[in-house]
C-alpha cells in the first residue's frame, strides 16, 4: 500500500509594518512584490502541498491570494516588532488546521526578505524532513571568510582576535574545514516537534547548501536597490503566455517609437514606427485581447497611430496609473492580469499596478530593473511584435479562448 503524501505547509510571515524599508513585503523586484516571489518559489517546489501567507495587512493578503497562496489574518499581538516568526508560524498552523481539517506533517518558515530563493532550495529543506533524515533543516551558503572580533579596550588599547581562526596561522582555503552561513531564507521542521519545542532548531538538524551568489537579505533600502540591480543577472526570465494575461496596454513614445521626434520648419512633429509592431497589434486584436494605448503626451500623432491600429487611446494623461486603474475597472479586468509595456520612469507607477510589467530593450535602467520581462528588441524596432510573439507564438497564431 502506498503511504499517503505528507502535508507540507509553507508559511510566509509578511507583516505590513517595516521600519527599515516601509511597505517592504510589497516592494517589487523585477516587477514582482517580495511576497509574490516567495509564494512563487513555494508553489513551484514539488513537495510543498499548501502555501499560507501570515499577515496583518490587507494589501499583502490580496497580493498573496492573487499569486495563488492562502492568506491568514495575523492578530495585532503577533504583528509588532517584538513578535517572533515562530509565533506567526504556530498561529498559521492553527488557522490552517481549523480551516482545512488537516494537520501538516512538515512546516516551512519562508522569508520574503530573500528575493532570490529557488524552488529547489524550498524543496530541499522539505525533503530532509519528509525523508526522515532530519527533524529540522535550513538553507546555508558556503563561507570562507576569516571572522574577527574586536575586544574591549584594555590598558594597551583595543585588539582584534580571530573568531574562526588562529591569527598566527592562516590555512589555505582548501585546507580549512567547510563552514556555512545561515541564509535566513527557508527553515523546515517536523510539525509535531515544532509544536512541542516552539523553535526552529531541535533534534537532528540538516542544512541545504545554497548558491552564495544568490544570498541576499533585504533589511534596508540599499539591500532593495542591490536586489533590483541583481535581478537581471539572477532571475530566470519567463515571458508571459496567452493564458497569463487578459489585456495589453502600451506606452507610445519610446515603446512604439525609438523615442526620437523629427520636427519640420513649421514645428510639426514626426515619429518613426515599425510595421512589425502594427502586425503584432493586429494579431493581438484578432485574438480577442483588450488593447489600450496610454500616453502622457497630448499629440495628434498618437491619436493618428491609434486610429490606424484600431486601438483605443488615452493620451495627455498626467497620472497614467490612475487612468489605467480606471480603465481596468471599467473593463472589469484585474490589473494583475494586465501586460503593460513601457520604457521610461513615468511608466513605473503603472509597472507597480499590473501583474506583467514589461520593459522594451531600450528602456531606462530603472525601468528594466522594475520589469518582470524585458524584450530583446528596442522600442520602435519591433518590440511590440516581440511581445505579441510571446503571447501568440512567432507565427502570431490566434488561439481560442
Amino acid at each position: 500500500m502506498t503511504p499517503p503524501t505528507p502535508t507540507v505547509l509553507a508559511v510566509i510571515p509578511a507583516r505590513g509594518g517595516s521600519k527599515g524599508v516601509p511597505g517592504k513585503n510589497l516592494a517589487t523586484v523585477a516587477g514582482l512584490p517580495l511576497v509574490a516571489r516567495a509564494v512563487r518559489a513555494c508553489l513551484a517546489a514539488p513537495r510543498v502541498t499548501d502555501v499560507v501567507v501570515s499577515t496583518d495587512d490587507p494589501g499583502i493578503a490580496d497580493a498573496a491570494r492573487s499569486f495563488g497562496a492562502e492568506a491568514v489574518r495575523r492578530p495585532a499581538a503577533l504583528s509588532d516588532d517584538t513578535a517572533t516568526s515562530e509565533s506567526a508560524v504556530l498561529h498559521a498552523m492553527d488557522a490552517f488546521e481549523a480551516t482545512t481539517g488537516r494537520r501538516p506533517d512538515v512546516v516551512l518558515l519562508v522569508q520574503c526578505t530573500s528575493p532570490f530563493l529557488t524552488p529547489d532550495e524550498v524543496d530541499g529543506t522539505a525533503a530532509r524532513i519528509t525523508s526522515g533524515a532530519a527533524d529540522t533543516a535550513f538553507t546555508a551558503a558556503p563561507s570562507h571568510g576569516f571572522l574577527w572580533r574586536e575586544e574591549p579596550e584594555g590598558p594597551d588599547g583595543a585588539t582584534a582576535t580571530g573568531v574562526n581562526h588562529d591569527k598566527a596561522h592562516r590555512p589555505r582555503r582548501q585546507d580549512r574545514t567547510p563552514e556555512y552561513l545561515e541564509t535566513g531564507a527557508v527553515y523546515a521542521m517536523a510539525a509535531e516537534g515544532f509544536r512541542t519545542h516552539r523553535h526552529r532548531f531541535f533534534g537532528r538538524t540538516a542544512l541545504v547548501v545554497a548558491d552564495p551568489a544568490r544570498v541576499l537579505e533585504i533589511d534596508d533600502p540599499h539591500d532593495l536597490a542591490r536586489a533590483r540591480a541583481l535581478a537581471a543577472l539572477l532571475d530566470t526570465t519567463a515571458a508571459p503566455t496567452f493564458d497569463d494575461v487578459d489585456a495589453v496596454v502600451l506606452d507610445f513614445d519610446g515603446t512604439q517609437t525609438d523615442d526620437r521626434v523629427h520636427i519640420d520648419a513649421d514645428g510639426r512633429e514626426f515619429v518613426s514606427v515599425h510595421r512589425g509592431d502594427g502586425l503584432g497589434i493586429a494579431a493581438l486584436r484578432r485574438a480577442g485581447l483588450p488593447l489600450l494605448i496610454l500616453s502622457s503626451e497630448q499629440n495628434p500623432v498618437v491619436a493618428a497611430r491609434a486610429r490606424k491600429l484600431r486601438v483605443p487611446v488615452l493620451h495627455g494623461v498626467d497620472r497614467k496609473d490612475l487612468a489605467l486603474k480606471q480603465w481596468c475597472d471599467e473593463q472589469g479586468i484585474d490589473p494583475q492580469r494586465v501586460l503593460y509595456a513601457g520604457n521610461d520612469v513615468n511608466d513605473l507607477p503603472c509597472f507597480h499596478l499590473v501583474g506583467w510589467p514589461v520593459a522594451v530593450g531600450s528602456a531606462h535602467d530603472s525601468v528594466r530593473a522594475a520589469a518582470r520581462a524585458v524584450t530583446e528588441t528596442p522600442g520602435g524596432f519591433g518590440a511590440i511584435r516581440e511581445i505579441a510573439a510571446w503571447l501568440l507564438g512567432p507565427e502570431l497564431h490566434t488561439p481560442a479562448r
